[in-house]
């Protein structure tokens, strides 16, 4: 009965739109773009891809197929296969809970860009000290997290699909058409070819084991693994929709983007502070974007669409976390959805509220050295998110085996790539996450000194 009252997408093109939106986000547009930068450019590039359609391939499939097997949440869906494994559904659970809060306090940020440079004040956002002055603050911050964090819970609330398919199919569309707009208008920008040669022509001499690490680290983050969100859309996805062929569109469309994004920012940030600006980090976005924008012929213009793009990305990707937290307090507590998502909307106010006065008022208050939102970020990408794959990884290689996963995948077809699922699940997959595990903890020892 559970199964016929769940709620679904209306069929393949609802689903891939829906789940490649959640895979695009700030992942995509925003830490993409300073990894390859750091790591090497075309290299990493060419890493990223060749993880993507084996070691990303192999997950998604593992966590789209348990979640249209079972028909429930994370919570439920390893309960469902193997009462052993209940605990790993909770825990799983909580990465959604922990991410959805400072990934708005971000998004809250971007609206606020996007805001000053759709009304005329790029030049104030480029100014030196904008962004300081902005995050320090107490009560701004808080404000368009909260507006942010609004417009997410109104989507969610609307449900599967009159709310986050009906948004998908609107946003996606644009998010595409503005990334090869402002790609091409980047890379159209007197001097741009030599940032485009960097970032697409691979230099096998800037190869390392970081280069590995880091593009595997980043494959957690983009593709929405390890977080309850893909078992969660696969638990709405129709029997009669292929997922293998699925899995394919959505790592095209999560890649595109992430290709698309290195286009749009490397070779303009290339022109504006050469090789040095390209390793900006995180700032990169908000501090030295803006800068690059005042510098183009109609950079307030470009700036404002590149805002709404960057936007659009990170919605449909915080939609998808908050529609994984209501699932999963929808099938535990049996509510409605309305009251689900009115106590997930304040339970993330509450979560937030340290990230964005991290900046700012609470800046002296730290954890191992690092700020609330830094924390927030490094414990559940770079701690949870591997340790859930990681056991996700021993559970269907070895407990379930990957037999549960392949009958799931051939309910409406071959599943061509099935000996490469096999061996990745059961052997490399895990080796991989094993490093990463390795790399985060002694990050985190340099982080403190030890």
């Amino acid at each position: 009965m559970e199964k016929q009252k769940r709620s679904s997408f209306s069929g393949k093109l609802g689903f891939v739109l829906a789940a490649a939106g959640s895979a695009v986000g700030l992942g995509n547009i925003w830490r993409f773009p300073y990894l390859a930068a750091e790591y090497g450019g075309g290299i990493f590039l060419l890493t990223y891809l060749v993880l993507a359609v084996t070691f990303g391939f192999t997950l998604l499939i593992a966590e789209i197929g348990i979640g249209r097997k079972t028909g429930l949440s994370v919570a439920g869906a390893f309960t469902k296969l193997n009462r052993k494994f209940k605990f790993l559904g909770y825990f799983e659970a909580l990465v959604p809970i922990i991410i959805l809060p400072y990934y708005c306090v971000i998004g809250g940020w971007v609206t606020k860009y996007m805001v000053t440079f759709l009304t005329g004040q790029g030049v104030t956002a480029a100014s030196d000290g904008f962004f300081g002055a902005f995050v320090g603050n107490a009560s701004e911050p808080l404000l368009w997290f909260s507006i942010y964090l609004g417009i997410t819970a109104i989507v969610v609330l609307l449900g599967v699909e009159k709310g986050i398919e009906k948004v998908s199919k609107v946003m996606m569309p644009v998010l595409i058409a503005l990334s090869i707009f402002i790609a091409v208008y980047a890379m159209m920008q007197p001097g741009a070819i030599e940032g485009v040669k960097y970032y697409l022509l691979p230099d096998f001499t800037k190869f390392s084991h970081k280069t590995v690490l880091a593009a595997m680290g980043q494959l957690f983050y983009s593709m929405s693994l390890a977080m309850g969100i893909m078992i969660t859309y696969g638990s709405y996805m129709k029997k009669d929709v292929n997922i293998e062929s699925s899995v394919r569109q959505i790592e095209i469309f999560d890649t595109g983007i992430a290709i698309l994004a290195g286009l749009m920012i490397i070779p303009a940030v290339f022109i504006f502070s050469g090789p040095e600006g390209i390793g900006a980090g995180p700032s990169l976005m908000f501090v030295t974007l803006p800068k690059v924008f005042e510098s183009m012929f109609a950079g307030e213009i470009i700036g404002g669409l590149f805002f709404v793009l960057v936007l659009f990305a990170a919605l449909t990707s915080s939609i998808s976390l908050m529609e994984t937290i209501v699932s999963i307090f929808m099938d535990l507590f049996k509510t409605s959805r309305t009251k689900t998502c009115v106590a997930v909307l304040i339970l993330s106010v509450i979560l937030g509220i340290p990230s964005s006065l991290g900046n700012g008022p609470w800046a002296h208050i730290t954890i191992f050295g690092m700020a609330f939102l830094d924390f927030f970020d490094f414990i559940s990408n770079s701690v949870m998110m591997p340790v859930a794959a990681l056991i996700t990884c021993i559970f269907i290689g070895y407990v379930v085996k990957p037999k549960t996963i392949i009958e799931e995948v051939e309910t409406n077809g071959a599943f061509k790539s099935k000996n490469l699922f096999i061996v990745t699940i059961k052997y490399i997959a895990p080796i991989c996450i094993i490093l990463i595990l390795l790399t985060s903890i002694l990050s985190v020892l340099g982080y403190m000194n030890l």
